[in-house]
């Protein structure tokens, strides 16, 4: 590859594919195209923050998403709406938040 932003775009696909597995429940009601146009942004904010203000700036943004993570789901989504940072559920209390409707089905579904 001849492109000096291998590098970064191997980061944030690489980031994105493990978040896509650890974090699977927050995203089973979110369309694939909207999954897809996400990691594809992240790709490109990546590769314009190293352009533009350079590899350690890249670093920055990394560092301060990744505290964002901590906070949304460590504080956030435990301690002000009673919802499991890590498995999301209850899941009722998580489609509220999300503005997704909650359909009984939807259980029998995740177990199987």
């Amino acid at each position: 590859m001849n492109s000096p932003y291998w590098f970064e775009l191997a980061v944030v696909f690489g980031l994105c594919a493990v978040g896509g597995i650890a974090l699977q429940p927050f995203g089973e009601g979110e369309p694939k195209l909207r999954r897809i146009v996400k990691v594809l942004l992240g790709g490109v904010i990546a590769v314009a923050i190293s352009a533009t203000a350079g590899r350690a700036w890249f670093f920055v943004a990394c560092g301060l998403q990744f505290a964002a993570f901590i906070v949304i789901h460590a504080w956030w989504l435990p301690r002000r709406h009673g919802i499991n940072g890590w498995t999301a559920e209850p899941k009722e209390k998580y489609y509220a938040l999300r503005g997704w409707k909650w359909r009984a089905d939807y259980e029998r579904r995740s177990v199987t």
